[in-house]
């Protein structure tokens, strides 16, 4: 055998990989025809799909957009392909989506609810995302009180009224709890925005500034909301007010104050127990009964109060999920620094538990948008209830997957949107390392 030995002196060039390893047929080979049994059920899916899309792309866009009745669409479809089976009638949506947007609503007023949807979108900026200017918290601030001012309409100062009694409770929190403790600065805070807003404003929108520079919009009943609307109303104060109802049933029920987690666990449980639409019956109905002779209670604000209590006990129990999920050592860590109950949830408990519920919240926000649809059962004109007077026209009878599918697209437009910042914001709060 040689002793000597053989070194090359130049590089070899790598080999590129075989062409069934990588790009796009490496791809197809690793997840859809790894084996047998992959590559049989990829062919059944692929068989599924095209089935599907070739009846629905035709329905979809070999349709008719111009006509004044069904039977005019059938008649342009039968005169353009030879037959009106297959073929969608996109001219109901032409017709009447306007109407299914803002339901009755003056037309020429039509400038506020979309004035209030921009403002609302501008509003949530500084609370959705941190590079936001923070000058818009103020807009933020103001925007519940504007809100029905630009729906309803009525007198401004009614708003400024509200805005002012919340305004007055803070003042009074913020300059007594070092002389009454937070207990009694929390307790003194409600009454004196109770007093304010029963006693104080009134008087001073009757005989004060209300008088002296009215500033009013003309009035709008609640049965002429309606529409997309209407379902946008509801879901954005329902979804606004449950998170911080939610958030104190949820420490409520954590407490050790036995009235307080008592009145938590009943109101979870039995809200839980009972049906949505029992809730709205019960708005719609029998809460008139126990109102004084007199009282007009807007229909509106009753199914408003009852969705959102609805959303805020499944909330609180989302927020529990989060609260029994972090370790004991962030408790102890709270303490150990010196920070009271409430600073301790502030800082580090509350932060904590939100950022682990982020699916469950935006998954509770989301079923709580689709379910402002049952108020069409109450006799509520949201976009089904719209959808069912449009049927009943005799020029539109008949009628039923288009105003459906223009109605699910509504929807899920909203509900994928929250979907996908969700998807964002767990991914900006994500600390662990993968």
């Amino acid at each position: 055998m040689s002793d000597k030995a053989f070194v090359r002196r130049e590089i070899i060039d790598e080999q590129t990989p075989p062409l069934t390893a990588f790009g796009l047929v490496g791809w197809l080979r690793e997840n859809l025809f790894s084996n047998w049994f992959n590559a049989i059920l990829t062919f059944i899916s692929l068989y599924f799909i095209w089935y599907v899309l070739s009846g629905v792309v035709p329905w979809i866009f070999l349709s008719v957009w111009n006509a004044g009745s069904l039977s005019e669409c059938r008649e342009i479809a039968i005169e353009t392909w030879g037959d009106s089976h297959g073929h969608a009638c996109w001219a109901v949506i032409n017709d009447r989506w306007i109407q299914l947007l803002f339901g009755f609503y003056p037309s020429e007023l039509y400038w506020r609810p979309i004035l209030a949807f921009i403002l609302l979108l501008i509003s949530l900026a500084p609370v959705l995302f941190t590079d936001a200017p923070k000058k818009i918290f103020y807009l933020t601030a103001v925007y519940p009180f504007l809100l029905p001012w630009l729906m309803w309409g009525g007198s401004l100062w009614v708003s400024v009224s509200a805005l002012l009694g919340f305004a007055v409770g803070y003042a009074i929190n913020r300059y007594t709890s070092e002389i009454v403790g937070q207990l009694g600065s929390v307790i003194l805070s409600i009454i004196g925005a109770v007093v304010w807003w029963l006693y104080i404003g009134p008087l001073l929108l009757s005989q004060g500034i209300g008088t002296i520079l009215p500033l009013a919009l003309e009035p709008v009943i609640s049965r002429d909301f309606g529409g997309f609307m209407l379902a946008l109303l509801i879901g954005v104060v329902a979804i606004g007010c449950s998170l911080p109802i939610g958030i104190v049933l949820a420490l409520g029920r954590q407490s050790d104050l036995l009235i307080l987690k008592t009145i938590s666990v009943w109101f979870i449980e039995f809200i839980r127990g009972v049906p949505l639409i029992t809730l709205l019956f019960v708005a719609s109905t029998l809460l008139n009964i126990f109102m004084p002779p007199g009282t007009n209670f807007d229909i509106i604000l009753r199914v408003m109060i009852m969705v959102t209590l609805f959303a805020s006990a499944y909330m609180a129990e989302v927020i529990r999920g989060g609260l029994a999920a972090l370790p004991r050592g962030q408790f102890e860590g709270a303490d150990s620094l010196g920070l009271n109950y409430w600073q301790a949830q502030r800082l580090i408990i509350m932060p904590q538990a939100l950022k682990i519920s982020i699916p469950g919240i935006v998954s509770t926000f989301i079923g709580v948008f689709k379910d402002t649809t049952l108020v069409s059962i109450i006799g509520l004109m949201d976009p089904l209830g719209l959808s069912q007077g449009i049927r009943a026209n005799a020029e539109w009878n008949g009628i039923y997957w288009e105003l459906f599918a223009f109605i699910a697209f509504l929807f899920f437009i909203v509900c994928f949107l929250m979907s996908r910042y969700s998807m964002y914001l767990e991914r900006k709060l994500q600390t662990d390392h993968r």
